[in-house]
């Protein structure tokens, strides 16, 4: 499991930090709201562990916008303030979860495992990914655009499924390396640039709007807003 973190005391984040790693899991860490918020919008996370007061933007801030933003990564919130009305109003805004300071570190790793597992599940559950006139079927294996149908090779359709699962964010190359491909190797290698530009072929050429993008320096993203 890949998980955010943005938190900004430093002892709070370090005992958080070492806990996930030790048990196996990926995590990554921002200090500040602002970085934190960029991380989660250009990054893929499976669980995201957001403090409620931080630096430059805000907890309930964050959370807002990625939900504005239809991101539905799971979200747990930390925070010293645990009234009813602090716990209501960080649901409201978003959350999944709601963690009070202090806190055992065996509660919030089965809050957040509990929390990956029922996104999962609606994961799962799925049948049809869509962005603006392009679906995938993946009962049928279908895919097309508007009334066209679109032929893939397994491959393909996998790349194009993971861009759809992950439509409007930054996918790394690292990312799709290991999700599409399903092992390791040399980042640099061009593979994932043919089948990308394959994709292309496939699904933009002959269409008005493109609907897969590259990032600069990043990766890619399949968006239908450019």
């Amino acid at each position: 499991m890949r998980i955010l973190l943005i938190e900004d005391d430093s002892s709070v984040a370090d005992f958080i930090v070492q806990g996930f790693t030790e048990t196996g899991h990926m995590i990554d860490h921002a200090d500040n709201g602002k970085d934190g918020l960029f991380m989660a919008t250009t990054e893929s996370y499976d669980a995201l562990i957001i403090d409620r007061m931080l630096p430059g933007v805000d907890g309930l801030s964050i959370t807002r916008t990625l939900r504005a933003s239809d991101d539905h990564t799971p979200i747990l919130i930390l925070s010293a303030l645990g009234q009813v009305d602090d716990r209501v109003k960080g649901l409201e805004a978003g959350g999944d979860d709601y963690l009070v300071k202090p806190f055992a570190f065996s509660e919030l790793k089965a809050r957040i495992e509990a929390l990956s597992r029922r996104a999962k599940g609606k994961t799962e559950t799925e049948t049809t990914l869509n962005i603006a006139d392009l679906s995938m079927n993946l009962l049928s294996r279908e895919v097309r655009r508007g009334e066209q149908l679109i032929a893939l090779q397994p491959r393909d359709f996998r790349l194009l499924e993971f861009l759809l699962r992950h439509k409007g964010q930054v996918v790394t190359r690292t990312m799709l390396l290991e999700s599409v491909w399903d092992y390791h190797f040399d980042p640099q290698t061009n593979v994932i640039d043919v089948h990308i530009s394959r994709l292309r072929a496939k699904i933009d050429k002959d269409f008005d709007a493109p609907l897969i993008h590259t990032v600069r320096g990043a990766g890619y993203k399949i968006d239908a807003t450019g």
